[in-house]
């Protein structure tokens, strides 16, 4: 009989993690960790409470009865702990002012949520968002236009502070009916033979295919290119080519099979998204309060929310 339950908020979320994704990788690359420290903080967990939780079968991870109880009350609890922060924060009745944000374009797809969390929290902040390649938000951030931003990784030469709080791979799509569904280990060589569709010169997606076609000597023709993740998503839809997105994009498209990810060597290729700002500047409170917020959000689990 279990005497003593002592666990540890960090095993929590671990844990949540593993068995929302039923895998010890894409837990860490969302927690932003190793997978052996994973590993370790899981072995501790069943240790502690004296318990199996998680089996692993072949390549496929399953959880015990034990590990889907735990794994229940671990979202519970992170519920809670969400629901008291709120709580708190609300308290805080002297925040107002603007709030200037820039976003890369496929973070409007879960920014909006944040921004509804946020708003909840400090009614009388005004954001002002602009949604621009990557390039432009490095120009601004430079010029020192704006409190946050929302992007990929940014160069070193720029002195910024960027903290990572989401990861979401970027994956090879097409129409279902595209000859290269349900092929295998798709090489970027015959990739290429095909009508590849993506963003202008200057955003992230668009630099990270470059440098992978470069690196694997591979040549890189884009058939279009657009300024905007979904015309780039209709435009797949509609038959006319393939494309890169990150996968957070598309979750829609693909619930309803109106797109399906195709199985290319160097994919999905992981990508982190961080909350950004100069360095050495002071921070406005509404600032501070974004940063922390989003620091502190679930963004997988935000998204996969009822949304009533």
């Amino acid at each position: 009989m279990l005497r003593n339950l002592h666990i540890t908020l960090q095993q929590i979320k671990l844990f949540e993690s593993v068995a929302r994704h039923k895998s010890f990788t894409r837990a860490a690359e969302e927690l932003f960790l190793t997978q052996p420290a994973v590993s370790i903080q899981i072995k501790r967990l069943e240790d502690n409470i004296e318990r199996k939780l998680i089996e692993t079968v072949g390549k496929k991870l399953f959880l015990t009865p034990a590990g889907e109880k735990v794994f229940h009350s671990c979202q519970d609890i992170l519920t809670s702990l969400d629901g008291l922060k709120l709580d708190l924060n609300s308290l805080d009745s002297t925040m107002n002012g603007d709030l200037k944000i820039a976003i890369v374009s496929p973070a409007k797809y879960f920014m909006p949520y944040v921004l509804g969390k946020f708003l909840e929290l400090y009614p009388d902040v005004v954001p002002i968002i602009s949604v621009a390649n990557r390039s432009q938000v490095l120009e601004a951030l430079q010029a020192n236009t704006l409190d946050v931003a929302i992007t990929g990784r940014i160069p070193d030469d720029i002195k910024v502070t960027m903290q990572g709080f989401f990861k979401s791979d970027l994956v090879v799509v097409a129409h279902p009916k595209h000859p290269l569904v349900n092929k295998r280990n798709i090489t970027l060589e015959a990739l290429s033979e095909h009508k590849l569709i993506l963003r202008e010169k200057g955003s992230g997606v668009r630099e990270s295919m470059e440098e992978l076609f470069r690196q694997h000597q591979a040549p890189f023709k884009p058939f279009m290119e657009f300024g905007s993740t979904e015309a780039i998503k209709q435009t797949v839809m509609a038959g006319i080519g393939i494309s890169v997105l990150p996968e957070h994009t598309i979750r829609l498209e693909l619930r309803y099979k109106h797109l399906k990810v195709l199985d290319v060597e160097g994919f999905p290729m992981p990508r982190s998204w961080y909350v950004t700002h100069l360095k050495d500047i002071e921070l406005t409170a509404p600032a501070k309060a974004f940063i922390d917020l989003v620091q502190n959000t679930d963004i997988e689990r935000l998204l996969n929310e009822p949304l009533y």
